[in-house]
């Protein structure tokens, strides 16, 4: 178990800090629990219950700096919610080999999605003409669809949140990354209740790995509100880098296959 420990703790406070700041802990924190000997859903099971503290600890700071859109991220954390009961209920329905390959071509699709959006959070207006229920049933519909893909597989959910609100609501990088946060803690917690309920969990590898992401969640949102988007950014890039790793690490796998 302590062997265990010293491959997770230190892989899962990076993976909150990155979290914290652009999204994608997922990419490191998921891998970390597989690399430590834990099966794919047991893996999944125990991500979710740890990953919710770090995203409470970054909400909390993104807060208390006022780098947050209220009203966007609480919509946006009520369809995550919704949406990640459903996708995590289904994947225990799923077979460890179907979860394996849905990960893996998962992956590289984001790093595709990711690597095509330029000039993210070059201003922080959302559009005048957006009346109330508009701004709330768009951040609701960001909330589901990637809510969803958040308790099925997961890695790159908060990027992709972040991506969306700079997008729809032209928010700046720091205050995108604040609503994703609160949205994305709504679809973790979610998902960690399904998976306790199913008896998924590794309580001893996931209460450490708690305190490792609580503090590294916070760190990492201290960390982008003193340095705005362009440290926002500077992770979206170290993020890209890890889903691009996946992506070649695929590509070799596939052929391994074919040889």
């Amino acid at each position: 178990m302590l062997q265990t420990l010293v491959v997770v703790c230190p892989l899962i406070f990076i993976a909150a800090f990155v979290d914290a700041v652009a999204g994608g802990g997922g990419l490191i924190s998921l891998p970390a629990y597989l690399l430590a000997g834990l099966p794919p859903h047991n893996a999944m099971a125990t991500n979710k219950v740890a990953s919710p503290i770090g995203s409470l600890a970054a909400t909390i700071g993104y807060l208390a700096k006022g780098k947050m859109n209220i009203l966007i991220g609480v919509a946006a954390a009520a369809g995550a919610l919704a949406g990640a009961a459903g996708g995590s209920s289904l994947v225990l329905y799923m077979s460890e080999k179907l979860l394996n390959t849905i990960i893996l071509v998962a992956l590289p699709v984001v790093a595709v999605f990711i690597f095509t959006q330029k000039n993210l959070g070059a201003d922080d207006s959302v559009p005048k003409g957006y009346p109330l229920w508009k701004k709330v049933l768009y951040a609701a519909i960001i909330g589901v669809i990637l809510g969803f893909y958040d308790g099925m597989v997961g890695p790159g959910t908060g990027t992709f949140m972040l991506i969306a609100f700079a997008k729809v609501f032209h928010l700046d990088l720091v205050t995108s990354s604040g609503c994703a946060k609160l949205a994305n803690l709504a679809s973790n917690l979610a998902s960690a209740v399904i998976f306790i309920l199913a008896g998924k969990v590794f309580w001893a590898v996931a209460i450490p790995a708690a305190v490792c992401s609580m503090v590294g969640g916070y760190a990492g949102s201290v960390y982008a509100v003193r340095g705005g988007s362009k440290n926002v950014r500077k992770v979206i890039f170290v993020v890209i880098g890890l889903l691009f790793v996946k992506f070649i690490g695929l590509n070799l796998f596939c052929n391994c296959l074919f040889i």
